[in-house]
C-alpha cells in the first residue's frame, strides 16, 4: 500500500464518525485518566492527608463509588433532557471544581495550622476537627459530575453512530476507557516517588487539568444530535427501580453478583494501604492495579469466543469460583516470607509479587463474568422491559461499594493497622502479623457467592420447567 492509499485509508476511517464521537472519546480518555488517577489512592488520600481512620475512609470512598453506580440512570435521564452538550458542560464543570477542591482543601487545612506536610505528615488536631469533613461536599460535586460522563459519553456514542459502524465505534470507545484508566494510575508512582505524600495532593491538580482541558474541548468543539426533551421521566426511572429491587428472581441474582464485585473493589479499597504497609512505600501498587484491565483486555475475547456456545450461567460460574483463588493469592505473600523475589528483570517482595497473581486472577474472573451478565441480567427481566431493568443492571456494584469499602476499612484497621499508630515497628509487626487474614474474609465471601450462583441456577431452571409445564 503506498503512502497517499494509506493515508485515504486513515481519512476515511477517521471521516466514517462524526467529529462529535471523536470528541467525545478524546474527553473520555481524559476523564478516565483523572478518575482513575484520583480513586486509586483515594483510601490513601483520606487517611494520611485528611486524617481519617480505616473505616472513615473506607465509608467515605465506599458511599462515593457508590454514587457513581447508582446515580447514572437518573442524571442520564436529566441530560436527555437538557441535551448532551450542556450535560457535559456541567459534567466537566462540577468535575474541575470537585478535583481542585481535593488539591486545595490540604492547602486550606495547612494554613489553618492543623496539618503539616512533608516527608512525614503531622497532625496539629486535625483529627478532630470537623474541617476536614468538607471533603464530603467535594466529592459529592465530583460523584454528580462523574455520573453524568458514565451515562452521556456512552450515549453519545450510540447517537453518533450507525447500525454500520456502531460495533466498531463502541470498540474504540472501550480503548479509549482503558488507555485513559492506563495513564491515570501510572502517573501515581512517579509523582509519589518525587514527592511523597505530597504528590496525593498534586495528583488531583492532574485530574483537575484533564477535566478542564476536556470541558473547553466541549465548549470549542463538541455538538452533537439534539437530545433534549427525550427520554424517560424521574417518575419512570424511580418505577423502574421499584419493579427491580421487588423481583425476587432479578434481586437474587445481584446481591449473588454482589459478592464478586466485593472482592473486584478491593484492588482500590484495600489494595493499596495493604501492599504500602506490609511491602513497603516503594510499593508500585498503582501499577500492579494496572495488570486488571491488562488480563481483560488480552483475554476476554478469547474467553468469549471459547463458551460462545455455553449458557452465560455457566460462565459466570466458572469466573465466580476463581475469583476465591484470586484471594488465596493476595494472602499469600504474607505466608510466604522473605524479603524479596528475584524475578531477573525486576524485584518484588512477596506481598507485592502475590498480589500481582492474584490480580491476574482477578481479570480472568473478571473476563469469564462481565461480558456474560449482562446477557444473563436481560433474560431475567420481564419481556419489552429489558432496556429499562437494565438502567439498573449495576446496582451490584452499588451494594458492593458500600459493603466492600466499609468492610475493607474495618478490616484494615484490625489485621494491618496504620504503622503510624505505633510507638515502634516491633509494636506493628506484630499487631500484623495476621494481615493476610483480610482475604480469607474475601475468600469466604467469593465461596459463598460462586455456590449460590449454583443453587439460583437450579432454582430458576426448575421453576422454568414447571412454568414451561404449565403452558
Amino acid at each position: 500500500m503506498n503512502s497517499e492509499t494509506e493515508k485515504k485509508g486513515i481519512a476515511g476511517f477517521v471521516n466514517s464518525f462524526t467529529k462529535a464521537f471523536w470528541v467525545a472519546n478524546f474527553v473520555e480518555l481524559l476523564e478516565r485518566a483523572a478518575y482513575y488517577g484520583v480513586f486509586i489512592v483515594i483510601t490513601l488520600y483520606l487517611s494520611r492527608i485528611l486524617g481519617f481512620n480505616d473505616f472513615q475512609a473506607g465509608i467515605i470512598a465506599g458511599s462515593f463509588s457508590a454514587g457513581l453506580y447508582f446515580l447514572p440512570t437518573f442524571s442520564g435521564a436529566y441530560a436527555d433532557r437538557i441535551g448532551f452538550r450542556k450535560a457535559l458542560l456541567v459534567a466537566f464543570g462540577l468535575l474541575t471544581i470537585g478535583y481542585a477542591g481535593l488539591a486545595i482543601l490540604p492547602t486550606f487545612l495547612e494554613a489553618a495550622g492543623l496539618v503539616e506536610y512533608g516527608t512525614e505528615t503531622t497532625f496539629n488536631g486535625l483529627n478532630t476537627s470537623y474541617q476536614k469533613w468538607f471533603i464530603v461536599p467535594i466529592m459529592l460535586v465530583i460523584m454528580i459530575g462523574g455520573s453524568f460522563i458514565k451515562s452521556v459519553i456512552s450515549g453519545s456514542v450510540a447517537k453518533e453512530t450507525t447500525e454500520a459502524n456502531r460495533a466498531r465505534g463502541f470498540s474504540i470507545f472501550y480503548t479509549m476507557v482503558n488507555i485513559g484508566a492506563f495513564s491515570g494510575k501510572t502517573i501515581v508512582k512517579p509523582l509519589r516517588e518525587a514527592m511523597g505524600n505530597e504528590g496525593l495532593i498534586n495528583l488531583n491538580y492532574f485530574s483537575a487539568g484533564m477535566t478542564l482541558l476536556a470541558l473547553i474541548t466541549i465548549f470549542l468543539f463538541y455538538k452533537s444530535k439534539d437530545t433534549s426533551h427525550e427520554g424517560k421521566s424521574m417518575k419512570e426511572i424511580g418505577q423502574a427501580l421499584v419493579k427491580v429491587v421487588t423481583n425476587g428472581r432479578l434481586f437474587a441474582l445481584i446481591l449473588i453478583v454482589t459478592g464478586f464485585w466485593m472482592v473486584q473493589h478491593q484492588l482500590y479499597a484495600t489494595m493499596p494501604k495493604y501492599v504500602v504497609r506490609m511491602a513497603g512505600e516503594g510499593a508500585s501498587f498503582s501499577w500492579y492495579a494496572n495488570v486488571n484491565p491488562l488480563v481483560v483486555f488480552t483475554t476476554v475475547g478469547l474467553i468469549t469466543q471459547m463458551m460462545r456456545k455455553k449458557t452465560a450461567l455457566l460462565s459466570m460460574t466458572i469466573g465466580m469460583f476463581i475469583m476465591p483463588v484470586s484471594a488465596l493469592c493476595m494472602a499469600a505473600g504474607n505466608l510466604i516470607g522473605g524479603e524479596h523475589f528475584d524475578l531477573g528483570f525486576t524485584v518484588m517482595h512477596p506481598v507485592a509479587f502475590m498480589m500481582v497473581i492474584g490480580i491476574m486472577f482477578q481479570g480472568l474472573a473478571e473476563s469469564f463474568i462481565s461480558p456474560r451478565f449482562l446477557e444473563y441480567f436481560s433474560l431475567q427481566a420481564p419481556k419489552g422491559e429489558e432496556g429499562l431493568y437494565l438502567g439498573f443492571s449495576h446496582l451490584h456494584s452499588f451494594i458492593s461499594s458500600l459493603v466492600g469499602f466499609g468492610l475493607s476499612g474495618y478490616l484494615l484497621s484490625k489485621y494491618c493497622p496504620d504503622p503510624k499508630l505505633f510507638n515502634s515497628h516491633a509494636e506493628w509487626a506484630e499487631a500484623s502479623q495476621h494481615a493476610h487474614y483480610i482475604w480469607f474474609y474475601f475468600v469466604g465471601i467469593a465461596t459463598v457467592s460462586a455456590i449460590a450462583l449454583i443453587i439460583y441456577g437450579r432454582v430458576t431452571r426448575k421453576q422454568d420447567e414447571a412454568l414451561a409445564a404449565q403452558g
